[in-house]
């Protein structure tokens, strides 16, 4: 739960007999390839002076959110509870993939990619560790027995991705996420018992980079039977990088030299999610569909920008489609592309997700008649290609 008001929000949760509390202030981790290292190196120097960026959602710049490299909080506990026992914080990122129900006899199906455990009670000694603005705060309203925690996150670590369930479906979905456990132990490798143990799920997304590149293009012929001279597409997006609710511009020339005429232009964007496990598979999945009856008929050209606008809201009941991590009854949007980076292995990013735009002419048969589709043109090469770090 959060506690909301007009001050700042904090979300709490306790262990079922409520003798150890986590207090976080938030939990979705925002990280930049520009500015993680610089994040880094900031949380071991100066906690109090983070750098501000804006996360853009739809058209509009929604929100200021601060890129974090790590996770802070408190942990407050009862001390007669724990005695000589200590308290731990553990951070997991793991990739899901198959059904909870089907765990059985020790065999879980669920890969681990990182686990980063401290020590929260009895404080360590790590020197005068400058706290947060919201750790003192906190701290000073719960009393002597709250104890501050940082864990950071590796920076090769990946987003947090969900795979979409269908209607019906229930238990954890699959896809990588990241889990925040604090509880009670002898020791960091015993047994986490479930009476005095705090779970909270967490998710970790990417900044776009901040760079332009070069605007997709391409092109393609189609020679037919009986005509001189080919039919031409050529495809162009307005630019290389898109927001989410923001539309894709589609600029479409068609050069009709062929004796054939052009009956229909469709244009999808199709979601590719490459599942990077043990063997590698390739799920696709269209998000948006625009169909135009623009006609082009034999020795005529068409010039004309398609807007399309692929969102989550009209993709609900595709099952396996890739969302970005989800956090319970929070709302969420279609995956962002991937940000592969030099040296990393793609295993150890889970899922690989990357959109490809398709444009698609149909035509009519020889000499411009109005009987069914014979030939297709599928523009297949026009393609966001993966963001490289």
């Amino acid at each position: 739960m959060a506690d909301k008001g007009a001050g700042t929000r904090v979300f709490k949760k306790s262990s079922p007999n409520g003798k150890v509390t986590a207090y976080l202030g938030k939990r979705t981790l925002i990280t930049s390839t520009t500015l993680i290292q610089s994040v880094f190196n900031l949380v071991k120097q100066r906690l109090s002076d983070i750098q501000y960026l804006f996360y853009k959602e739809s058209m509009h710049l929604v929100n200021i959110i601060c890129i974090y490299a790590f996770v802070d909080g408190v942990v407050l506990i009862d001390p007669e509870y724990v005695k000589e026992r200590k308290v731990f914080v553990k951070l997991l990122c793991a990739f899901r993939y198959g059904r909870e129900d089907l765990d059985v006899l020790g065999l879980t199906f669920r890969k681990d990619f990182c686990t980063t455990t401290i020590q929260v009670y009895p404080p360590l000694d790590e020197g005068d560790k400058k706290k947060t603005r919201l750790q003192e705060r906190l701290m000073k309203k719960l009393g002597e027995h709250a104890y501050p925690f940082f864990i950071e996150i590796p920076k090769d670590s990946p987003c947090s991705v969900t795979l979409q369930p269908a209607p019906g479906d229930t238990g954890k979905p699959c896809g990588v996420d990241y889990e925040l456990k604090t509880y009670v132990s002898d020791g960091d490798e015993e047994k986490i018992h479930k009476r005095n143990s705090v779970r909270l799920a967490i998710r970790k997304v990417q900044f776009a980079p901040d760079k332009k590149g070069p605007q997709p293009t391409a092109e393609v012929q189609k020679q037919f039977l009986m005509s001189d001279k080919p039919l031409c597409l050529e495809a162009t997006l307005d630019k290389d990088l898109y927001y989410h609710g923001e539309s894709i511009g589609v600029n479409v020339q068609v050069t009709n030299n062929s004796s054939k005429t052009v009956k229909k232009v469709k244009i999808s964007v199709r979601q590719i999610a490459d599942i990077c496990l043990f063997s590698n598979a390739q799920y696709k999945c269209p998000v948006a569909v625009l169909e135009a009856d623009d006609q082009v008929a034999p020795s005529s050209t068409l010039c004309k920008v398609y807007q399309i606008c692929p969102l989550l809201g009209e993709n609900k009941d595709k099952r396996g489609l890739a969302l970005d991590g989800q956090l319970k009854h929070e709302d969420t949007n279609l995956a962002s592309s991937t940000i592969l980076k030099e040296g990393v292995l793609k295993e150890n990013l889970g899922i690989i997700v990357q959109y490809k735009v398709k444009v698609k002419l149909v035509l009519g048969s020889l000499g411009g008649a109005s009987s069914p589709p014979t030939d297709d043109i599928v523009f297949e090469d026009f393609a966001r290609m993966r963001l490289q770090g």
